[in-house]
């Protein structure tokens, strides 16, 4: 996946938005402004930080080489997932979906409802 690929994939999710709080490579992307994906947009190959339910960051870890502790971050709660190759297509977007899911569950239960029902979903 490339970066074009990845950024138009998050931004694609309701209320999504971009910025660079950090420095001029680490692009954050966000939803109602908090962060659910940090893409090191100068790496080769591509890496992006992106938030996991603690379980099923340890199975993705365990499952991909391509999965490691997030670096820099809370390594109970996020992922770096390097992409090169290994991780097929549909799970990689699964888990930026899953990273996105992550933030909004934390939100009010307003802004929560209000999100899973841009994306057409009825959990809440």
């Amino acid at each position: 996946m490339d970066l074009d690929t990845l950024r138009s994939f998050c931004l694609r999710l309701p209320e999504t938005s971009e910025d660079f709080p950090f420095d001029e490579s680490t692009l954050a992307v966000r939803v109602a402004g908090k962060i659910f994906a940090l893409i090191a947009i100068d790496a080769s190959p591509l890496r992006a930080n992106l938030k996991c339910d603690p379980e099923r960051a340890v199975e993705l870890r365990e499952r991909y080489e391509a999965v490691q502790p997030g670096y820099h971050m809370n390594k109970t709660h996020w992922n770096t997932v390097t992409f090169d190759g290994s991780i097929p297509g549909r799970e990689v977007a699964a888990m930026v979906e899953h990273s996105w899911e992550c933030v909004v569950a934390g939100l009010k239960r307003a802004d929560r409802e209000r999100l899973l029902q841009q994306r057409g979903d009825s959990r809440k």
